[in-house]
């Protein structure tokens, strides 16, 4: 005998078996008590939420012999005749292959004739947002005044697709996304049946997986079981199988990312893949990671929202701690728009790595929360008692801390002379750029300039990709002096220095282009007086 999926093989088939939705339940349940039955009725809702099982217990309850409280009997002649597919009182029709004007008019001719046996004929039309325009007009009038043995049940995952003229003519029904634990409780129910061994934390893994489609759930279930078959499911099998990575590994990124550790972010990313991770899960469940995070920040009293475990939730609460809100939402800014790239994307690891390096660097990005994170490192450097001096061989301002006594930060000394070789480069500066190429020429641009100790030319950029351009590529830096050599006609040395931001640069340099200016300003004054 042939194998039965599990969401087929447990399908309810009474009103009290269906999980999530007692709002609608209770409403059709008091319909058919009261013998209040529409004509027409609109199920909408996201998929496996359990439309199409409602319409089928509700056509087979209107028909049944002795119907009971929570629905068909399931043992008269009708009840197993409808069950069988055998019955011509309940006709399923799936709009995505039939959604043609014929179509529609072959259900329209079909619904003078009444029922030989039961009492209603039901018409169960399945995604009906996919009928042509024409298909929707030919239904709009017997949709209105159906013969009184007729029933209409309309299903759809996209209600805004339908025509307002059809909307109207329905009782609407919104089925709501099943939560974790009823999905949970159900799966429970079933494994017991089947004698299955399978850990809680691995289907409530499942359950959040299957976003709230009961449907998504059994079927994932039936596939992890299916992978270690005649072993106990664990919550490790089941990350193997979806290929997700757990909370642990989340922590750990979450925590390279603070510490501004490109590398480390990298790293672990590598791990994830090597390990046969999907990626597109892996930025769905980093993005719900950080949503928690979001929660414990926004208030202390959410554990019944998050769904994690007490420790998992302990560490969680220690994170936020050390991360602002702003932070958070612009981490989650990032990843939202990674994950509806990525999902068709065929290089998805770069995209992955793009977004972490984002989240390190916020220098990369012009967002306001980009911005203010930006501003954040500064002030976390001051308050950490940070004295920050151009370093004369260095790439960056150095961070020295001094012993004991108050911090300030260092005024940057003017220079006594300024060599005329250089005076020269920095006159000629916007001519010197003119004829650079691209990149180069956009990197010199944003460019300032100052001097060494040495009375060697620094040219200052900001932290990113402009300093890198010249520091990671010597040959790069090495054609920069070539070029001012030329203008100069004579050997000339270039000292990169790297700023994050002006600020910095005003407290940390002389800006030489502003004395060059000056004192040629004061040259054609004197000569104007002569």
């Amino acid at each position: 005998m042939s194998y039965t999926a599990l969401y087929r093989k447990f399908r309810p088939n009474t009103f009290a078996d269906v999980k999530g939705q007692d709002h609608i339940v209770t409403t059709l349940k008091n319909q058919l008590k009261a013998k209040r039955i529409g004509h027409a009725y609109l199920f909408t809702g996201t998929r496996g939420t359990g439309k199409t099982t409602v319409a089928k217990i509700f056509a087979r309850t209107v028909n049944c012999e002795n119907p009971t409280e929570d629905g068909p009997c399931g043992q008269c002649r009708i009840c197993k005749a409808i069950a069988a597919g055998a019955s011509m009182n309940v006709i399923e029709i799936d709009a995505a292959s039939n959604n043609g004007v014929d179509n529609i008019r072959e259900i329209v001719e079909e619904v003078s004739y009444s029922p030989a046996e039961g009492n209603y004929k039901v018409y169960i039309i399945d995604e009906v947002h996919m009928l042509s325009i024409g298909a929707f007009n030919a239904l709009l009038k017997t949709l209105e005044e159906p013969p009184s043995y007729v029933i209409f049940i309309l299903a759809t995952t996209e209600v805004h697709k339908l025509p307002i003229t059809i909307l109207s003519r329905c009782q609407r029904y919104d089925f709501k996304r099943i939560s974790i634990d009823t999905i949970t409780s159900r799966m429970q129910e079933l494994i017991d049946a089947e004698h299955v061994q399978v850990e809680e934390k691995a289907l409530r893994y499942i359950a959040k997986a299957a976003d709230g489609s009961m449907r998504d759930a059994l079927s994932l279930l039936d596939q992890c079981i299916a992978f270690h078959l005649g072993k106990e499911l664990t919550y490790d099998n089941v990350l193997d199988v979806l290929g997700a990575v757990d909370t642990e590994v989340f922590s750990r990124l979450l925590r390279n990312i603070l510490d501004r550790n490109v590398l480390g972010c990298v790293q672990l990313l590598e791990e994830i893949i090597m390990q046969g991770r999907e990626l597109t899960q892996f930025v769905t469940d980093f993005t719900w990671y950080l949503r928690n995070l979001m929660l414990v920040q926004a208030s202390d009293n959410l554990e019944d929202v998050i769904d994690m475990s007490t420790e998992n939730l302990k560490r969680l609460k220690e994170e936020a701690a050390r991360v602002d809100m702003e932070q958070i939402v612009r981490y989650i800014r990032i990843f939202s728009e990674l994950s509806g790239q990525i999902r068709y994307a065929s290089q998805k690891r770069i995209l992955v790595e793009i977004a972490l390096i984002k989240l390190c660097k916020p220098e990369m990005e012009t967002n306001e929360d980009a911005m203010l994170d930006r501003i954040r490192q500064v002030e976390e450097k001051l308050e950490n008692g940070v004295l920050m001096a151009p370093s004369e061989g260095g790439t960056r301002a150095e961070l020295q801390s001094a012993g004991g006594g108050s911090n300030t930060i260092s005024k940057p000394e003017l220079p006594k002379a300024i060599p005329e070789d250089i005076k020269q480069i920095v006159a000629k500066w916007p001519a010197i750029v003119g004829s650079a190429e691209n990149p180069m020429r956009i990197y010199m641009k944003a460019a300032k300039l100052s001097l060494g100790a040495d009375n060697k030319l620094m040219v200052i950029l900001e932290d990113g990709i402009p300093s890198d351009y010249f520091i990671r590529h010597p040959e790069n830096q090495q054609q920069l002096e070539a070029l001012l050599s030329d203008f100069a006609g004579k050997q000339i040395e270039v000292n990169i220095q790297t700023v994050q931001g002006q600020q910095e640069f005003e407290q940390s340099y002389v800006d030489l282009s502003r004395i060059v200016r000056m004192d040629i300003e004061e040259e054609e004054e004197d000569e104007e007086n002569l």
